[in-house]
């Protein structure tokens, strides 16, 4: 029996996504809160390092807003730490297999009346695997609502092919076919809360309207047999801290798709939030 129940387990592989409240205990969550705060102290658009942290748009040179922390997993102990957790690495064991690679790390911070929107969109649509065993596990590090910006989900969606993301040919880090929001599920939950998400479930939020914050830890695991497929320029960057986390390190892709839309991007970017905006501009 791991950290997920059955029912978790079952609504993950029905739903694509499945949350656990109060996962986090409350004195690794205050710590982790701690060396975020430490991580942005300071920090201003002019000086703040590119390869460690994101600013918000429209900004003066001495703005200090945080839009997002990058590999929190790699370069800071604590959050290392909580990547390879027993609790977490069981937990993602049971929805993807026993055989772990760690993808990547993100910090997204959604700042009080400033974090931007995160349109609809299906993770694996920016680096492609050989397979589907993939999930992205988001902490809530704050309390989480629809004011400020949690995250939605349409759920059920994670079986079928991938949206289309495309404009003109090009991959606009976004869906661009209709999206049935009465569908959408809006994932609110306490500081402490954990959703797993499959990688192929369509999900946005909202820009933070409140006066609260609302961070979110977010991590990507892949079964050891889901091997990155080559987009060009862009696949190092993505596999550059890609790490062994459990059981065997398997040297055999697993193919279980026919076929799966290569993105091709018109214009280097940053990140998401970048080419979504570059997108928006036409």
């Amino acid at each position: 029996m791991g950290p997920l129940t059955s029912e978790q387990v079952n609504q993950y592989r029905k739903e694509g996504y499945c949350v656990s409240n109060s996962f986090l205990e409350s004195d690794v969550l205050a710590a982790l809160l701690a060396d975020l705060e430490a991580i942005c102290e300071d920090v201003t658009v002019e000086t703040h390092d590119s390869k460690r942290l994101e600013m918000e748009s429209g900004q003066s040179p001495d703005g200090k807003q945080v839009r997002r922390v990058y590999e929190p997993c790699t370069y800071y102990p604590k959050f290392r730490t909580l990547s390879e957790s027993t609790k977490l690495l069981d937990a993602v064991e049971q929805l993807i297999g026993s055989h772990l690679t760690y993808h990547y790390s993100k910090i997204n911070m959604k700042s009080p009346k400033i974090g931007a929107v995160v349109e609809w969109h299906q993770d694996l649509a920016y680096y492609p695997l050989t397979n589907r065993d993939s999930v992205t596990v988001l902490f809530y590090l704050d309390n989480a609502n629809s004011r400020n910006g949690c995250l939605r989900v349409v759920p059920g969606c994670h079986a079928g092919p991938l949206m289309d993301h495309t404009r003109g040919g090009f991959f606009q880090g976004r869906v661009t076919e209709a999206v049935d929001e009465s569908k959408a599920v809006a994932i609110e939950g306490e500081a402490g809360a954990v959703i797993f998400m499959h990688c192929m479930t369509p999900h946005a939020s909202a820009p933070n309207t409140s006066s609260i914050p609302r961070r979110t830890l977010i991590l990507s695991y892949r079964a050891a047999d889901a091997f990155p497929i080559y987009i060009g320029e862009m696949s190092a960057g993505m596999e550059a801290y890609v790490r062994h986390v459990r059981g065997e390190q398997l040297h055999t892709a697993r193919f279980s798709m026919s076929s799966f839309p290569i993105p091709i991007y018109a214009q280097k970017t940053r990140s998401l939030y970048e080419l979504q905006e570059f997108s928006r501009q036409g």
